[in-house]
C-alpha cells in the first residue's frame, strides 16, 4: 500500500470521526488553550484567597472545591459566620459553557458570577471596596497586577476579570464518553452505550446537550408533576419578575455528574439513581425500569473527565495595611 493510500485512509478516518460527533447532540470537551499565563496565575491566587472574605477563611476554593467535582458536596455552603446558604452550590468545572451563571442566570458570565458572592452578606460577607483594599495592601500583589494590566491601580473589575480567567481553564476534557464520540467505540461500555441510548430516546438531550451537556438553556423544574422542596428560591421569576419563571432554573451541565452531588438546585437528592428516576418522574412523565436507570448511570458516568490538576499558589504575607480578618462578626 503506497503513502498516498495511507494518507488517504487518515483522512477518510478523522472525517468519519467528525461526522459522527457531529451528528451527536453531545458535544466534545477540549483542553483548555490558555494564552496570558500571567493573569491565569493571578486569578488561580485570587480564587484560592480566603482574604477576599470577612473571615479571611472562606475564598471561591470553599464553595467550588477544585478537588471535589468544583462542587462542596452539600446541600447548600456555609457562609460567613455559618450562615446557610440558599441554594446548592452548582459546579465551577466547564462552567464557561453555560449562558448565563448561577442557577437563576442573573450574572451574564464568569466575571459578574465572581464579584456576587464577595458581597455577599450569606456568602463571603465583605464588600467590593474592602477586597480591593486587601489586595492593594499586598506589594507582591500589586506587582502582579501592574504586570498584567499595565496599571498601578487594583480594581473589582481586574480582580473578578482574573479570577473568570482562570475559571474558563477549568475544564474537563478526555472523558471516556469524549473519546467514544471520537470513535473509540470501546472507551465506554455496553451498559454506557445502551445508556446514551436511551438518554436521547427519552428526551433527555433536548435540555442536556452541547459540550457542557446542559447550561445552554432554561427550563422549570417539575415540567409534568410538581417538584416537592422547601428550598424558597424561585429561580428565574427571581431576576425577571415574571410568574411564569417561577421555578425555571438554568439546566445544569451533567458533565462529572458523579462528583458533584448532592443533586438539584436545593441538594436534596444524593444518589444518582434517585435523580435520574426524579427527573424521568416529573420533567418526562415517564417511569424507568431498574434497569434503565443503571444503564442511564453507566451513560453518566463516562461523563466524567480530566480532572483539572492545580499547584496550589503560594499566597503574599499581609501586613500591617492590609484589613484585619473578623471570622465571628455578624
Amino acid at each position: 500500500m503506497n503513502k498516498l493510500s495511507l494518507l488517504s485512509i487518515a483522512l477518510l478516518s478523522t472525517l468519519s470521526v467528525g461526522v459522527n460527533a457531529a451528528n451527536e447532540p453531545i458535544e466534545i470537551i477540549p483542553a483548555a488553550v490558555i494564552t496570558n499565563h500571567e493573569k491565569v496565575e493571578l486569578g488561580k491566587m485570587l480564587f484560592f484567597e480566603p482574604r477576599l472574605s470577612k473571615s479571611g477563611f472562606i475564598s471561591c476554593n470553599s464553595c467550588h472545591n477544585l478537588s471535589t467535582g468544583g462542587v462542596d458536596a452539600l446541600p447548600t455552603s456555609i457562609g460567613h459566620n455559618w450562615q446557610e446558604g440558599p441554594i446548592n452550590s452548582p459546579t465551577v468545572l466547564n462552567a464557561e459553557y453555560g449562558l448565563a451563571q448561577f442557577w437563576d442566570g442573573r450574572a451574564k458570565d464568569l466575571k459578574e458570577q465572581a464579584g456576587g458572592p464577595i458581597a455577599n452578606p450569606k456568602e463571603m460577607g465583605f464588600s467590593h471596596e474592602l477586597a480591593v483594599d486587601t489586595v492593594r495592601s499586598m506589594p507582591a500583589y500589586q506587582a502582579r497586577f501592574e504586570k498584567v494590566y499595565d496599571s498601578k491601580e487594583v480594581s473589582i473589575d481586574m480582580i473578578t476579570d482574573a479570577i473568570a480567567e482562570f475559571e474558563k481553564t477549568l475544564v474537563t476534557p478526555n472523558a471516556p464518553f469524549d473519546l467514544y464520540l471520537q470513535g473509540d467505540k470501546a472507551a465506554i461500555s455496553d451498559q454506557a452505550k445502551a445508556g446514551y441510548q436511551l438518554f436521547k430516546d427519552k428526551g433527555c438531550v433536548s435540555c442536556h446537550n452541547g459540550p457542557a451537556v446542559g447550561g445552554t438553556m432554561y427550563m422549570k423544574m417539575g415540567l409534568v408533576k410538581p417538584f416537592h422542596t422547601n428550598n424558597p428560591a424561585t429561580g428565574r421569576k427571581g431576576v425577571t419578575g415574571k410568574e411564569a419563571d417561577k421555578f425555571v432554573f438554568k439546566v445544569p451541565t451533567l458533565r462529572n455528574i458523579e462528583l458533584t452531588y448532592p443533586y438539584f438546585h436545593d441538594g436534596s437528592v444524593w444518589d444518582l439513581e434517585e435523580a435520574v428516576n426524579t427527573m424521568a418522574d416529573i420533567q418526562l412523565g415517564q417511569k424507568l425500569s431498574d434497569k434503565e436507570v443503571k444503564e442511564m448511570v453507566a451513560f453518566l458516568n463516562s461523563l466524567t473527565g480530566e480532572q483539572p490538576q492545580i499547584v496550589l499558589p503560594i499566597l503574599p504575607p499581609s501586613n500591617k495595611n492590609t484589613p484585619r480578618p473578623v471570622p465571628f462578626e455578624d
